[in-house]
């Protein structure tokens, strides 16, 4: 038995086939492709899910620091929701005009070609993603632990066990998100729901606190020192880590039922539900404790949780548990589909564009987004990783923005199903400037360094890969042995 578009023998045994060459892959009776099953709920879920992790609890004083007193802070707070949304409703505006997965990937290929968009998917497959998802399982481990150890009277948790500990948390969120794209929404939604449960436990708190008197922090609010340019962008900075989530909803899509409609909906009721929980949750912390005090704290939560919450402070670690293990399972879930979707348009190794023939998910770009996030835990503390992670994120943000612009002016005439005022990519494409370049100034380190490095080195691997598209028998072999391995198959196209 022969095939035209495939060399080699065809094998078929309990209804699968295997074809022996390059292009071999699996197939089953039914559509191998990603399913429309992430609905407004679970759209929302995602965003909410993402954005509202561990920053909520710890990042108010840093926000604060830089502020200088009470209300420029809370303006700032609100800024950071305000730019939050306006960077997802840009992402809205050219995610509908380009209705694929795969977040700022398809949008930079489409505007600016290969390259832009290889760096794109390069830096957040082997950079971003995987050390958010280590940050979060190290933060989840930190907060698990030592919530386990002070409840013994046993101190700190050593290290080896909160690494230990993190690693078990990333190979449970692959496992989930590798199960079942509905099973990943279902417990996204449960998590969301606990999540606002928690900071309305904060907020019911700070208001019971506000009621009995305790307005004094908030007299005199814009006394002190005002910030300078440097430290309101360096405040923003740390207010938006708080707010990192805004766009996730545009790596999912493809599977985002009826997506011109619910992705705009999912955006705004998400932004301003995280937003209004923000302001909340940082008025709370301020009706019990002073702006000194607030950044004295190495925790503002748990600070709170004493003088609030009495015999029930161990609401906080939970809370901040429960908050972190539900980010890193939406940072997971959409961490698969960059690596799926460039290697789809041919810029990474066929493996990573298949899914399971049964669960219909891209379990092969989820492995390894768990794997590299696994090696990221063992060499690296909390601040490394922070590093990394935020200086690269805001130069795609800010150059997914800067397509808008350039389709505004290229294509004018092209169906937008969302058009947003011209003004709101002007805003995040400066702020992403000077987001990236703060830092840097400010406190220049290695790790940045080390970051544009890691990006250049990913020339290695396109010029001779996807530029001269040179076929390496290895890398065949290798895909194959994965593909029979994960029972993995190239999904099939549109009719």
């Amino acid at each position: 038995m022969t095939n035209s578009r495939r060399e080699g023998p065809i094998v078929k045994k309990n209804n699968i086939y295997n074809y022996a060459d390059s292009n071999s892959d699996f197939k089953e009776e039914g559509k191998v492709q990603l399913k429309r099953e992430v609905n407004l709920i679970s759209g929302i879920s995602l965003i909410v899910g993402t954005m509202i992790g561990s920053g909520i609890f710890v990042s108010p004083k840093g926000v604060m620091r830089n502020s200088g007193c009470v209300g420029t802070g809370l303006l700032i707070w609100l800024g950071c929701g305000v730019l939050a949304t306006f960077g997802a409703l840009s992402y809205a505006e050219v995610g509908t005009m380009i209705p694929k997965s795969g977040g700022e990937f398809p949008i930079l290929l489409e505007a600016f070609g290969s390259i832009p968009s290889y760096m794109f998917a390069w830096t957040s497959s082997f950079i971003l993603k995987p050390s958010a998802l280590a940050l979060l399982s190290l933060t989840f481990a930190e907060y698990a632990l030592a919530a386990a150890m002070d409840g013994i009277g046993c101190g700190h948790p050593p290290e080896i066990a909160v690494k230990l500990t993190a690693v078990v948390v990333v190979m449970i969120v692959v496992l989930v998100n590798c199960a079942s794209v509905k099973l990943s929404t279902n417990f996204l939604t449960i998590f969301s729901f606990g999540k606002i449960l928690s900071l309305l436990i904060i907020i019911v708190g700070g208001i019971v606190m506000l009621a009995h008197g305790h307005t004094e922090h908030f007299q005199n609010a814009f006394e002190g020192e005002q910030p300078g340019v440097r430290e309101v962008a360096l405040a923003f900075y740390q207010g938006l880590w708080a707010f990192d989530g805004w766009n996730q909803l545009n790596y999912v899509i493809e599977e985002l039922k009826d997506p011109y409609v619910n992705l705009p909906r999912a955006i705004v009721i998400a932004l301003l539900l995280v937003t209004g929980l923000y302001m909340l949750t940082n008025v709370a912390y301020l009706s019990t404790m002073s702006l000194p005090t607030l950044l004295a704290s190495p925790a503002v939560g748990a600070t709170f949780g004493k003088r609030v919450l009495g015999s029930f402070v161990w609401i906080i670690p939970l809370a901040v548990s429960w908050s972190v293990f539900g980010t890193c399972l939406g940072s997971c879930f959409t961490a698969g589909r960059i690596s799926y979707v460039a290697a789809r348009e041919g810029q990474f190794t066929k493996v990573l564009a298949m899914l399971h023939v049964k669960k219909l998910t891209p379990a092969p770009a989820v492995i390894l987004n768990g794997i590299l996030a696994c090696l990221m835990i063992i060499p690296n503390d909390f601040d490394t990783l922070l590093d990394y992670f935020s200086f690269s994120m805001w130069l795609f943000h800010g150059s997914t923005c800067a397509a808008l612009l350039y389709f505004r002016y290229k294509r004018p005439d092209q169906p937008r199903p969302v058009k947003v005022p011209i003004f709101i990519p002007i805003v995040v494409v400066l702020a992403a400037v000077c987001l990236v370049l703060a830092p840097i100034i400010d406190n220049p380190q290695m790790q940045y360094l080390y970051a544009v490095l890691f990006i250049l080195a990913g020339f290695a691997f396109y010029i001779p890969f996807v530029h001269l598209g040179i076929k390496s028998k290895f890398i065949i072999r290798t895909n194959l042995f994965f593909q029979k391995l994960l029972f993995v198959t190239l999904p099939d196209e549109d009719d």
